[in-house]
């Protein structure tokens, strides 16, 4: 499985800001996909994921603000981020696992989210 993001910048407190990750290879396995974030000197930590039947879990820090969705016929995965805070500022991971995996075993490449004045 290949995970491709995009998206990402810098934005300003209080702004708005989308995600994509587009998922390729044996799709077939997938069952939830998901994003994470690391900011610098902090363990990596998640932020919301999906699952192919649509149910959906966030991180506490995100929750009322970032909203996950999935397009299951475009294999994609989409993160909007309203409100943004400076503490949101980190890299955003996309990542994947299949039903039999305990956590994610496939991530993307990472993009940077900056939110600053």
């Amino acid at each position: 499985v290949q995970l491709q993001a995009s998206g990402g910048g810098l934005v300003q407190p209080g702004g708005s800001l989308g995600l994509s990750c587009a998922a390729s290879g044996n799709i077939v396995s997938i069952y939830q996909l998901g994003w994470h974030r690391q900011a610098p000197g902090k363990q990596r930590e998640l932020v919301a994921t999906v699952t192919s039947l649509g149910s959906t879990n966030y991180g506490d820090s995100v929750k009322g603000r970032f909203t996950i969705s999935r397009d299951n016929a475009k294999n994609t995965v989409y993160l909007q981020m309203n409100n943004l805070k400076p503490e949101d500022t980190a890299v955003y991971y996309c990542s994947a696992r299949s039903l039999m995996d305990p956590s994610p075993a496939y991530w993307g490449q990472g993009t940077q989210v900056t939110v600053s004045s």
